[in-house]
Formats: structure tokens, sequence, C-alpha cells
């Protein structure tokens, strides 16, 4: 009988949702009320990115090496463990300890899940549907996100704690999920004998993103655009703390953000189709600019809408990068190549995360994203100018 390998795809929204929930996503304020100083968050977050630094090459090699399951499954594994270390620690190290954990769940579906429903296309040659797939992909995480966050608001002030509980749960309807997939063989040959050695994937992999400068480009852009918005979210965390957001405030801000970014990635296939990618970078870029120098501005109501903007921004890239990077890889190093990507992303949250944490507890949110969206301009006219010339 044969594979349906496009039946993994609505295997792959249930595993997307299940591994998405952000039941955990108010972490920044979870471990403030843990008694971690805002540095000490900051430093959290570098672990996990300086963990993920490492681990992220690894885990897609071992997708392209092994299978996407068997990387898919032990992330849930390790998701698990990383709960439970969050959920009973009390000292700084061992929060560090989960933070690494929960890097390496993170590497391990990152762009190993893209590559398994993309190469459950190939097989039927359905790739045309793939923006539509991914785009439906992003409106399931954001349903997910946004409905763990919401819980997670109304138990800021009650069980906090419950929140890693229900991850673990969560994590462990993912491990089924993930047996449920058929593994796509689609540029892997099913005979062991003849599968890539490790050294041939790196290799290959490192030759195409050393050749294709579009890509490498378009991978920079990606992962310091998503360091931005990825900040200004959790650090808006933060300032709901010092403001004394109610938890049905906090739900109440993320369903909105939710139905803004849900809006907006319904839009993707059709925003690609209008643009070129020179002409949507310049817009992404000047749109994250007007966002960061209006933080200046201390002015709650403004400050909530600037938060949406923020998200809005983040939510588009997503699914737009996902298909460029998509259709310009081939499968066989898919899942190296869309590691890269997440490692150039880890890289600038490892820097700009802690010291965003010591610059918001010294100067303040307003002041501290205000000041750095002076210093971005800068740097994305820079990199305008890149694109200009290799896009």
């Amino acid at each position: 009988m044969k594979t349906k390998y496009p039946a993994n795809i609505a295997k792959g929204y249930t595993y997307s949702f299940l591994s998405w929930f952000g039941i955990t996503g108010l972490w920044v304020m979870y471990l403030q009320t843990k008694g971690l100083n805002l540095v000490e968050v900051g430093l959290c977050e570098s672990i996990f990115h300086v963990a993920s630094f490492i681990f992220e090459v690894p885990s897609g090699i071992i997708a392209d090496r092994f299978s996407y399951r068997f990387g898919l499954f032990w992330g849930r594994v390790a998701a698990i463990a990383s709960a439970l270390i969050i959920l009973l620690s009390h000292h700084f190290w061992l929060f560090a300890l989960g933070f690494v954990l929960s890097a390496l769940s993170y590497n391990l579906q990152s762009g190993t899940i893209d590559a398994l429903l993309y190469d459950s296309l190939i097989t039927d040659k359905l790739t045309v549907k793939y923006p539509q797939v991914t785009s439906n992909i992003d409106v399931v995480i954001e349903f997910a996100q946004t409905g763990g966050v919401v819980i997670a608001g109304f138990l800021v002030h009650w069980h906090f704690e419950l929140t890693y509980v229900i991850a673990i749960f969560t994590s462990i309807f993912g491990i089924i999920t993930v047996l449920l997939f058929k593994e796509p063989q689609v540029g892997k040959s099913t005979n062991p004998i003849d599968k890539q050695t490790i050294s041939v994937i790196v290799k290959t992999a490192y030759q195409v993103f050393k050749r294709n400068q579009q890509l490498r480009n378009l991978m920079l852009f990606d992962a310091f655009f998503a360091g931005v918005c990825t900040t200004y979210f959790y650090y808006f965390q933060s300032f709901m703390e010092t403001t004394h957001f109610s938890g049905w405030m906090i739900s109440a801000l993320m369903v909105l953000s939710a139905l803004i970014n849900i809006i907006g990635i319904r839009l993707t296939p059709r925003i690609q189709r209008q643009f070129s990618k020179q002409t949507l970078i310049l817009l992404l870029s000047c749109s994250l600019a007007i966002v960061l120098i209006l933080s200046w501005i201390t002015w709650t109501p403004l400050l909530i809408a600037l938060f949406l903007a923020s998200q809005l921004l983040g939510s588009l890239i997503t699914p737009i990068f996902s298909n460029y990077y998509n259709t310009m890889i081939a499968s066989e190093q898919r899942a190296t190549l869309l590691s890269v990507a997440s490692i150039l992303f880890s890289f600038v949250m490892i820097g700009m995360f802690p010291f965003m944490g010591w610059l918001v507890q010294r100067s303040g949110f307003s002041v501290a994203f205000g000041s750095i969206g002076l210093v971005i301009i800068g740097i994305l006219i820079v990199m305008q100018r890149t694109f200009r010339v290799h896009l």
C-alpha cells in the first residue's frame, strides 16, 4: 500500500500546536517570582542561546543522518526534562540547566518539522502548496502560543507553577504525535549503507551556504530582525510586571496580539506574491525602526500598541523566510542549513538579551528600546545596502 506522505501535514499541525503551546510563555515573569533579577533573567536566555548555538547544527545533522522522527522524539523528551527542572528549582544555576535542556528540545525540532513537511509534499509534487502549509502552521502556532499564554496569565497571581506541569503533559502528547508520522524518503536512501555520512552533510551544507550569498544574507537579516522582536516581547513582560498589569489584562493583550498576528500570517502568501525580496525587506526594516524609536515615548497605551506592532512584524517574517529557505535548499541539506539559520538567531540573542536586560533594569523599558532603536536604524541602513546588491 502506498504511503500517503501528505497525511503528515495534519499531524504536523497537531505536533506544532503541542510543541509550541505557550503555557510557559511568561517565563520572564515566572523567574522574577522565583527571585531572579532582570540581569539573571537575561543570562538565562543567553545561556539558552549559547546552548542552542552549540546544539543547532548537530541537531540538524541528526535529522539528516538518521530521521526527522528521531530528532522530534528526543526533542520532546528534552522538553519534559527542562520543564521538570525549572518547576522544581530555586537556584540560578539549576534554572540555567533547565534552559540548556530547553535549547536542546528547541534545536531538535528547529527546521526539522519544516523539512519533514516540505519533503512530505515532494513525493506527490505538491510543493506548490508549501507556502499555504507554512502559513497554516504559523496560524496554529499563534493559537497554541496565545492559548497557553492566556491560561498562564490567569495563573500569574494564583498557582504559576502549574504552567510547567501543563507543559510536561503537552510534551507527552507531542511524543505520541511524533510516533504517528511517516518518515519521508525524499533525497534519502532506505539502505543504511547508502546514507550520507555526517562529514559529507556538513561539507555539502557549508559549500551551499558559502556559494549562495543571497541565502546567507537572508539568514543574517532574519536572525537580526527576529532577535529584536523576540527581545521586545520578553522584556515587555517586565514592563507589565512593573506597571502591575492584572492577570486578565495580560491574557486579553495576548489574545489581541494573536488575532492581529493571525490576520497578518494569513496574508503572507499574498504579500510574497506582491513584493520582491528587496522591497519586502525594506518595508519590514522601516516598520521595525519606527516601532523602536516610538518606544521612547513613555505612555502605556502607545507602548501597548507598539508591542502589538512588534509582534505582528515578528509573526510575518517567519513564514515568509521559511518559504524562501525551503525553495533555495536541497532536501539532503535542508534540516542542516535551516539549523544554521537558527544558529545565527542564537548568536544575535546571546549578546542582545542580557545587554537589554541590564539596560532595562538600569534605564527602564522605554528608554532602553528607544535608545537601541537609534543604533539599529544605522545597522539596518548598512544591511539594506548589502541586500540591494545581492537580492
